[in-house]
């Protein structure tokens, strides 16, 4: 349980920051990218053993790592996309809303239990996350580029899920490490072309705000992933309270920290979301 806490911890922590990259006008992108390579650098830095190139290319992992790199670096252009085109609230709730994928993946492929206990938490979840992600705006148009929260949910769903279940045994902070690297590495490409394309300068506040994002980037999925190798606790169970608990975790911070507006309906979705928290881990 100590470890999904720091995850969710980290993973509101993430919601913080980027809360600060407005605040602070700072480079999204170049941040971003700053981030992958730190959190890469955490990874190399907590692997225990010692790192030799040959066999990490022969490893049975290394092509997942690398295509999960470039859904993670793809997956985020997405986000931002849909937020721009359908509204925040669709983006959040869509990428959200992606738990169901890992989730049946760990019945299904698993065969993890599932009674009516569960089923009601899981469900409870679901509407829990949608009442708390939904905000008052009237710039929500859902019917407008309609692939983009499609792509998002799947493509935030099957990360989870990937991640999970290729990490290999012991080698968990490496094959993040390798993740991150193929991410940065494309975000290094992108930020050289628009670099030249557009003469986008530096900025220097990328650099801390994009280290202490990656800091928490890479602990909030290493935190997750010892969460759900944790012996007695389904993958299924681990990913409803992980998700609905940074949804709510993440509004309420909201509300402390930057005075966000809460309404009645993100209220009942907090409620419903400790209600399902609680139908889950009994």
């Amino acid at each position: 349980m100590i470890s999904l806490t720091l995850s969710i911890l980290s993973s509101t922590a993430i919601f913080v920051l980027f809360k600060l990259f407005n605040k602070y006008n700072v480079n999204t992108l170049q941040a971003i990218v700053i981030n992958y390579i730190t959190a890469s650098t955490c990874g190399i830095l907590l692997y225990d053993q010692q790192i030799e190139l040959s066999k990490i290319i022969n490893t049975n992992w290394l092509y997942s790592a690398i295509i999960l790199g470039f859904l993670f670096i793809s997956i985020f252009n997405v986000m931002a996309l849909t937020a721009q085109k359908n509204g925040l609230s669709v983006a959040s709730v869509a990428s959200k809303m992606s738990v169901i994928i890992p989730i049946l993946f760990g019945i299904l492929i698993y065969n993890e239990s599932l009674g009516i206990r569960k089923i009601s938490g899981i469900i409870l979840a679901l509407v829990a996350v949608y009442l708390t992600s939904i905000k008052p705006k009237k710039d929500v148009v859902l019917t407008k580029a309609v692939y983009l929260p499609i792509i998002l949910f799947l493509g935030s769903g099957t990360i989870d899920t990937s991640v999970n279940h290729y990490a290999p045994e012991g080698k968990m902070p490496l094959f993040l490490a390798v993740i991150f690297a193929v991410a940065g590495i494309i975000g290094l490409f992108v930020l050289s072309y628009k670099s030249l394309k557009k003469h986008q300068q530096f900025n220097k506040k990328s650099i801390p705000f994009g280290i202490a994002l990656g800091i928490v980037n890479y602990s909030s999925m290493f935190f997750l992933l010892k969460a759900l190798r944790v012996d007695n606790f389904e993958s299924s169970s681990v990913f409803t309270i992980n998700n609905v608990a940074i949804v709510a975790v993440s509004c309420l911070t909201g509300l402390l920290l930057f005075k966000e507006q809460i309404t009645k309906t993100n209220w009942l979705g907090i409620f419903i979301a400790l209600l399902s928290i609680v139908l889950v881990t009994l």
